[in-house]
């Protein structure tokens, strides 16, 4: 497992902020934050921004979020998927092996809407492989539909596509109506990327993103999920991804080596292990 720190996570601060801040700290992987590193972009070229991951050896293992592919018709249909092959185009160039697709199923699902939903997810699929990227499908326990990660696997099953997988986000996983034993469903092809936090004293109904704190400081049992990854092989990114206010004001070197303390001891790590 390679575990890495979300740009969300120091949302406040640049993108050259963040690489530089999390090289600082000992964290060699990163999450990026699509929109993080597009306003980047009106700066920097594509070249620049690629020599500096390289310089601070900080390899990028995932991109967020591309969203409205799976549900979006007519002009809104189009201008998604305008931006989702610019997206791709990005990925490929400044080798992000994974993009998290956000889905968009807000709305009751009906008959058609889940087949339209899974000839979208399949072509969607078909654009990434073009780039060489793998696009891993969340589950958002709030949502009217697709809040469990057995659905997620199912749309992925039911797309058929290799280069589709689940984005296993705790948060998620915990607040929304997946079970413990859904872990057994997951294998490492199915596995595309995972996504750490905790919750502490809030009402998993009432929870929201900014909820989100450092694994071990809340009330999640962690330690069944770090056991199932190691006992599929799973290889990929485990991403720290608060989307806490509070930690928005902090020095960004500060919030990255606090975060890769907490994935150590996710890991059962020393502190002074590197990884």
């Amino acid at each position: 497992m390679k575990p890495c720190i979300s740009q969300a996570t120091t949302l406040s601060h640049s993108f050259a902020d963040d690489v530089a801040a999390y090289a600082e700290a000992g964290c060699s992987h990163i999450e990026i934050w699509l929109t993080k590193l597009e306003k980047h972009l009106q700066t920097f070229s594509p070249a620049d921004t690629r020599k500096l991951l390289q310089d601070r050896q900080v390899i990028p293992l995932a991109a967020s979020y591309q969203g409205g592919l799976l549900l979006s018709q007519g002009e809104a249909r189009k201008a998604h998927y305008d931006h989702f092959r610019k997206r791709l185009d990005l990925c490929q160039y400044l080798g992000i092996p994974t993009l998290l697709l956000a889905p968009d199923f807000q709305a009751t699902m009906d008959s058609v809407s889940l087949e339209r939903a899974v000839l979208s997810l399949k072509l969607s699929a078909q654009w990434a492989a073009a780039a060489g990227v793998r696009l891993a499908l969340e589950f958002r326990g709030s949502d009217r539909f697709c809040s469990s990660l057995p659905t997620a696997l199912a749309l992925v099953q039911q797309c058929g596509e290799p280069n589709v997988g689940v984005c296993l986000d705790v948060f998620h996983y915990y607040t929304g109506p997946s079970k413990f034993e859904d872990l057994s469903l997951l294998t490492r092809e199915n596995l595309a990327f995972v996504q750490v936090s905790d919750l502490a004293g809030i009402f998993r109904e009432a929870a929201t993103d900014s909820d989100r704190v450092l694994p071990g400081d809340g009330d999640f049992s962690l330690s069944p999920i770090i056991q199932r990854l190691r006992q599929i092989g799973y290889d990929g990114g485990v991403s720290l991804e608060l989307m806490n206010p509070g930690l928005w004001q902090i020095n960004p070197v500060q919030v990255a080596a606090i975060g890769l303390n907490s994935l150590r001891r996710l890991h059962g790590l020393p502190l002074d292990v590197a990884l």
